[in-house]
């Protein structure tokens, strides 16, 4: 044999075999530190995502690999297998308040209605849990206004669930239940994602358990999807089918990781007909972590106004489209206290960047800033007359301050003591919910709203309350709404029912 053609083999040999050994060097070192393709580093994990999974204790070694067949197609087998476990079933049920006017009350200008008539409804939806304790995420309108909560697991086994927290805005709720050992989903990040990709969406649609459909997302920082005040802009929309009992399910990547919590739907029949939204766990994840930690959610703001591109395309469409095709967001205005403007930031600045990641609509904007609390220090990047400078802004709140926000501030400042309304009153009142008012604070809400001892509250913001927790629970979520007004619904015995205003912003 050739000389020279002996001499190539034998280098071709002895390169594959360094390959080999190089490889498996390279994965015995990665297996000896602390198997790292489990860590949220290796994970892809943002910073801030990997703070509100550690907020839940999650095990960074839970992940799955991305799995194909043989023929190169995506398998979604071993995602589907571990989601469902950790996706539950919600039941609620709702006592619901039907009052009638007495049409001879009416007739004669008495104008009472007679006492309400409890009704039992009973809702279904789905949540995720997200912690070895059984912390669950789900939506707040799955169990907005629930008098119970039950879970069902995978595995057919029940709990009655707490509700710890709840947050309009976000349409996110936390729920607990009791238990050590469940079985639950790690967060992936959702802020890698990418348009096309392959997701599974799971759930309970139609009050079918367990059920798992697959998808690509269609669109990222989806905005203006939902009305009624909630305040994101910045959802993942899907094509896969997602149904009435989806609700509060997990929107799944193809490692098993939970990258988003199944919102909404777009259609016309109120079944699904191809466009899905779901809120993204950087922002799911943190309003969950802020639940548990201080019962409230900490809502940063930067303190600026931007101009409405709606209302600006009815009466000046040339205006709107020049403003839909700026990169960034102009600041128009500043609120009261801006945190912005204290920072330097000018009328007529277009924000381009916080922290360097790229703004390029108000979409972007929000889902930015819907990761940070008040007090956290930003940058922030702005175009100013063709230059780029950029300020360092501490974030505050609404209230313009950079206070820690918990639900039982608000309670505190009701300044009451309440016991819950025994069977027999309530028979004897002819009520079916009531909490009477034991003592007031002089320097309290109720009593300078006029609510004294022996005052009995029925509804507050139309929804009956039958225990402290039913009161706190409303407090918390009003706390949360930009108008923080309580309407309380009640009278003294032998009294007229009464209608009182409590504007939680006062002193």
């Amino acid at each position: 044999m050739d000389t020279s053609k002996t001499k190539n083999i034998f280098l071709i040999v002895l390169v594959a075999i360094l390959s080999s050994v190089v490889t498996l060097l390279g994965y015995n070192v990665i297996i000896k530190d602390g198997k790292t393709t489990g860590n949220a580093a290796s994970r892809g994990l943002t910073k801030e995502i990997g703070t509100y999974a550690n907020s839940f204790d999650q095990d960074k070694n839970m992940v799955l690999t991305n799995l194909t067949t043989a023929d190169g197609y995506p398998d979604f087998t071993e995602a589907a297998a571990k989601s469902v476990d950790g996706v539950v079933h919600v039941k609620t049920k709702t006592i619901s308040q039907q009052q009638y006017m007495n049409p001879f009350d009416f007739f004669f200008g008495f104008g009472d209605r007679s006492p309400a008539q409890p009704r039992e409804q009973v809702g279904f939806g789905s949540g995720v849990i997200i912690s070895k304790d059984g912390y669950i995420i789900t939506n707040n309108h799955v169990v907005e206004n629930a008098n119970e909560v039950s879970i069902s697991l995978n595995d057919n086994r029940e709990f009655t669930a707490k509700v710890v927290g709840t947050d309009k805005q976000s349409d996110i709720a936390l729920l607990k239940i009791d238990g050590d050992d469940f079985p639950y989903l790690t967060f992936g990040n959702s802020d890698a994602l990418q348009v096309g990709e392959w997701v599974l969406a799971v759930g309970n649609p139609f009050n079918l358990t367990s059920t798992v459909t697959a998808g690509i997302v269609s669109a990222k920082n989806r905005g203006n999807v939902m009305g009624d005040g909630l305040g994101i802009q910045s959802f993942i929309q899907i094509d896969a089918a997602v149904n009435p009992g989806n609700s509060g399910g997990a929107l799944v990547n193809t490692r098993g990781e939970l990258v988003g919590i199944n919102t909404a739907i777009y259609s016309q029949t109120g079944n699904f007909a191809g466009y899905a939204f779901a809120v993204p766990i950087s922002i799911a994840g943190k309003v969950a972590a802020d639940l548990k930690e201080f019962g409230a959610v900490q809502r940063a703001v930067l303190g600026i106004q931007v101009p409405n591109i709606e209302n600006i395309r009815r009466e000046d469409p040339d205006r709107a489209r020049e403003l839909s095709q700026m990169k960034g967001v102009l600041v128009e205005d500043f609120s009261d206290r801006s945190a912005a403007k204290t920072a330097g930031v000018q009328k007529g600045d277009i924000l381009t960047a916080i922290n360097n990641i790229p703004i390029r609509n108000f979409a972007e904007l929000q889902s930015q800033l819907n990761r940070y609390r008040p007090g956290d220090k930003i940058s922030v990047t702005v175009d100013r007359n063709g230059s780029s400078r950029s300020f360092n802004v501490e974030l505050k709140n609404d209230d313009g301050n950079t206070d820690v926000t918990r639900s039982t501030d608000a309670m505190s400042k009701l300044g009451v003591v309440l016991k819950p309304v025994t069977d027999d009153t309530k028979s004897k009142l002819g009520i079916s919910s009531g909490m009477e008012v034991q003592s007031v604070d002089n320097n309290g809400l109720f009593r300078k709203n006029g609510i004294n001892k022996g005052f009995i509250i029925m509804r507050i913001n139309n929804t009956p309350v039958n225990s402290e927790d039913d009161i706190a629970k409303i407090v918390a979520s009003t706390s949360n709404r930009q108008d923080k007004v309580l309407l309380v619904a009640g009278f003294y015995p032998n009294g007229r029912t009464q209608y009182i205003a409590i504007d939680l912003t006062t002193d």
